[in-house]
């Protein structure tokens, strides 16, 4: 029955216009906004400790911009899920960046890129599908009905998506070796005994060593990516950027700091657009106490 009900709201959302959709999504962050619930309290944690220099009514804002945000990311997902690719494809609006993805796999070992929680996630890998015919690292979903629905629909346009798992890490390694497209979350927290601790806005969070790993072994180089939402469901704007050099150090510590400190400047282009609902700092270093 849950099944059901979400297929047939994101299929009877997933052909009205964009400014309508994301409308939508500002009714359900108000919702988030009004009653009680997880994602706000997360988020109001988040902000208020990457953003001390904020003063309380800012940070409030910023929780407010964000929440309406997030019920945009939930509620557009009927378009870039179940429209047609090419119909998908051509809410992007503009692209800036993109001649590094192309230069680097020019040099024939191929390309990592790197997709924090930041904006519509999910347009940045369907365009980069499109064009890439990437292989992406990803973990099931919380809701295991939905699994069908969302590989077939982030699938439609070439990519391919591999568990975190043995063979799933080997089918990184191989499209690189074939100078291919891999893709990942660079924000999102591993699994014990996968990460280290590195700033990300000044406090210690447990971040991936795969993402640096790979990078070093393969030769691949690393771009980042993320997808910007307009305003006023105007469409989206998406970004290629190169990561700090430290990110290619020797030095473990050095290059996971420098993949926070890559992912940090994206969000600070436009914080709002940020997943902070997500709890980054649930992994906490021993004696600490938790912070949710």
């Amino acid at each position: 029955m849950r099944l059901f009900l979400i297929k047939s709201i994101l299929t009877l959302c997933a052909y009205l216009p964009l400014p309508l959709i994301h409308g939508l999504g500002v009714l359900i962050g108000w919702g988030l906004i009004l009653i009680p619930n997880r994602s706000r309290h997360d988020a109001a944690i988040n902000i208020g400790l990457c953003y001390p220099e904020l003063s309380r009514i800012q940070q409030r804002r910023l929780l407010r911009s964000c929440l309406i945000e997030t019920g945009k990311t939930a509620i557009e997902t009927s378009a870039l899920w179940i429209r047609p690719g090419h119909r998908a494809l051509k809410l992007i609006r503009k692209i800036d960046g993109a001649g590094l993805v192309e230069a680097a796999l020019l040099g024939g070992d191929g390309v990592i890129l790197a997709t924090p929680h930041l904006g519509a996630w999910e347009e940045a890998g369907l365009y980069c599908a499109a064009h890439y015919n990437m292989t992406c690292l990803y973990r099931p979903l919380r809701i295991p009905e939905l699994e069908e629905l969302v590989r077939k629909a982030r699938g439609r346009l070439g990519a391919n998506y591999v568990p975190t798992t043995p063979s799933g890490i080997r089918a990184l390694y191989r499209e690189l070796g074939q100078g291919g497209a891999v893709a990942m979350l660079p924000d999102q927290e591993p699994h014990a005994g996968n990460g280290r601790f590195a700033p990300f806005f000044g406090i210690p969070a447990y971040t991936m060593v795969f993402l640096t790993r790979l990078a070093k072994k393969s030769g691949a180089p690393i771009v980042f990516v993320w997808c910007e939402r307009l305003s006023w469901g105007r469409g989206y704007q998406l970004h290629f950027r190169p990561p700090p050099e430290a990110i290619y150090a020797d030095d473990a510590a050095t290059a996971t700091a420098a993949v926070n400190r890559a992912v940090e400047g994206l969000i600070r282009d436009c914080p709002a657009q940020y997943q902070w609902g997500y709890r980054r700092f649930k992994t906490r270093p021993e004696g600490e106490a938790p912070i949710y």
